[in-house]
């Protein structure tokens, strides 16, 4: 996107405008920031923005990521077209709100399976028979999978053997099985830095478990069959030479075609049941310098940053 085209920003979803830039130094400019490239300088006001991505060949102030924080936007270190996520600082919002709803929904055996099921109907994209094991669904999964390999072999005439490479010998994996591990990892990537950019922890996952980006492999396999598969073996069409870098501008095209950004959000919502409900409750973190609430288990989440020395103290403890 052209610095000049500020007012195209798309919308990762209605209350989250993110901006990804590359190339330029950013610095503070007054109570905003500035883009400098090659084109000339570029002034934009922190609030019209919640999420800024920095690509390649960006350098930024210490400045400017203090007027950032200052203002709530989270500021995300990613690859060239937002492929990879490197790494990210403070949010629009101290809130957890959206971590523990997420978190509530892996606590509890019921919820999680729905959330599975709910992952893998949006695979699907239809509804599953609700009489299904998880196993079974598990398996039907597997066969969508196989097919699309096999269709995309056709379609792109590159022999197709299986899933199979090993990271300590990369080299003899096939050019296809090293595309679809580099596209998949770009993939990730994005995933990651929407999924933080919202407020969810990429490490709770519902399908995938034990690993920090299992909630981030969750998301990603929403997208495998339509995006990292062709794209693995349009580039594997084209020779096993350079296969790792061509794949990933391959990548980096369909997710801005396909407007990858805008779908993930809203798919993570859809997944996770998200409600007005179920999130906009009480804003303990209305107040960003107090610490926020605090646990109780009859009364829930009470008033932090209080002195209870005045309640009863038994045994040791303050009663509040």
């Amino acid at each position: 996107m052209r610095l000049q085209d500020l007012r195209l920003l798309p919308k990762v979803r209605d209350s989250w405008t993110y901006l990804y830039v590359e190339h330029c130094k950013v610095d503070q400019d007054a109570k905003a920031i500035a883009f400098h490239d090659a084109t000339g300088k570029t002034a934009v006001p922190c609030a019209a923005i919640t999420t800024l991505m920095l690509g390649p060949g960006t350098s930024i102030t210490h400045a400017a990521i203090t007027t950032l924080a200052d203002n709530g936007c989270l500021v995300l270190w990613s690859g060239e077209g937002a492929v990879r996520f490197y790494a990210g600082g403070m949010g629009e919002t101290r809130s957890a709100k959206k971590t523990l709803h997420q978190a509530r929904l892996y606590a509890n055996p019921d919820t999680r399976l729905k959330v599975v099921f709910r992952l893998y109907n949006m695979r699907f994209r239809e509804d599953l028979d609700t009489t299904l094991t998880l196993r079974q669904v598990r398996g039907k999964e597997g066969i969508r999978v196989r097919d699309t390999y096999a269709r995309m072999s056709r379609e792109s005439g590159v022999a197709w053997s299986g899933r199979s490479y090993k990271r300590e010998d990369w080299a003899k994996a096939d050019p296809v099985n090293r595309a679809l591990s580099a596209a998949n990892s770009c993939l990730y990537g994005v995933c990651h830095a929407a999924t933080v950019s919202a407020g969810y922890s990429p490490g709770i996952g519902f399908i995938h478990t034990g690993k920090m980006l299992s909630f981030v492999y969750d998301v990603a396999d929403l997208y495998k069959t339509e995006i990292t598969i062709p794209a693995a073996f349009l580039a594997a069409a084209e020779g096993g030479e350079n296969i790792e870098s061509r794949v990933r501008r391959t990548c980096r095209d369909f997710f801005q075609e396909q407007h990858m950004l805008q779908r993930i959000i809203p798919d993570v919502e859809r997944a996770l049941d998200v409600t007005s409900e179920e999130i906009d409750t009480k804003d303990i973190d209305a107040d960003a310098a107090l610490p926020g609430g605090l646990w109780d288990p009859l009364e829930g989440i009470i008033g932090g940053g209080v002195n209870f020395s005045a309640g009863e103290v038994t045994s040791g403890r303050v009663d509040a």
